[in-house]
């Protein structure tokens, strides 16, 4: 049965950039098979939950400012309306065309480079409580034993305000609640989880909570959490990945 993964996929530049995350992703997907994957992508905030039904859905480049290269990347993974219609019955969804944005296309342009695994993505409702999204994980947890890999993508931290340069040591701000984060994973310590914006240095790592909350997602779906990765970019951009068994 395949885990849940929370992956934080940082600036977009992480699809071009040669960085110890970007290599971490392209090493675990030569891991995994899925036979699909429906992503919760901290750039499609919503208020009532969405699913995309797009057969073919198209490369989003919701961002500005980055090279042309970036702007030129395509990931034409296949939809799979099949799939997505049985989410909207499972889960209440609102049924939609939607592309992938880039928390999707780019970290899975590097877990599978060839774009042959169809990709459903469903959005985050940025208003529900931390126990609903948690709750929705779980709703979708049976897809796992049919080899669907859930994703949750977003930032373990996520202050753009305070970007720093590419290769920067992370401030203790950003330790100190990367490190709670891990603590409580590891001992499975949902409740603490659920309270996450009591954490220490919170509200300075997610000014607003969407690159938090697919963590959520993620870890509503599985069990045990094991840190795959970590590593920092930018100084405050924290890009740990977690797997959910």
């Amino acid at each position: 049965m395949l885990p849940s993964l929370f992956i934080s996929h940082g600036s977009p530049m992480l699809a071009l950039n040669k960085t110890a995350a970007h290599d971490f992703l392209r090493d675990l997907g030569k891991r995994l098979a899925p036979q699909a994957i429906v992503v919760v992508s901290a750039h499609w905030e919503s208020l009532a939950l969405k699913v995309s039904t797009s057969a073919k859905p198209e490369t989003i480049h919701d961002f500005g400012g980055f090279p042309r290269e970036l702007f030129e990347c395509q990931y034409p993974a296949p939809g799979s309306p099949e799939l997505a219609e049985r989410l909207a019955v499972l889960l209440g969804a609102e049924r939609v065309e939607r592309g992938l944005d880039h928390g999707a296309w780019v970290p899975l342009s590097l877990m599978f480079p060839n774009a042959n695994v169809p990709v459903v993505s469903l959005s985050l409702p940025v208003r529900w409580s931390s126990q609903e999204l948690a709750t929705l994980g779980k709703r979708m947890a049976v897809l796992r034993e049919e080899g669907i890999l859930l994703i949750g993508s977003g930032s373990l931290t996520h202050n753009l305000y305070e970007l720093m340069p590419q290769d920067s040591p992370m401030p203790a701000w950003v330790d100190t609640f990367a490190s709670w984060v891990s603590d409580h994973l590891i001992a499975n310590d949902r409740d603490a989880l659920l309270h996450w914006e009591e954490a220490p240095n919170a509200r300075e790592n997610h000014p607003t909570p969407e690159h938090f909350l697919p963590l959520l997602v993620a870890m509503g779906a599985g069990d045990k959490a094991t840190q795959l990765h970590h590593s920092v970019e930018h100084g405050v951009l924290a890009m740990d990945v977690y797997q959910f068994a």
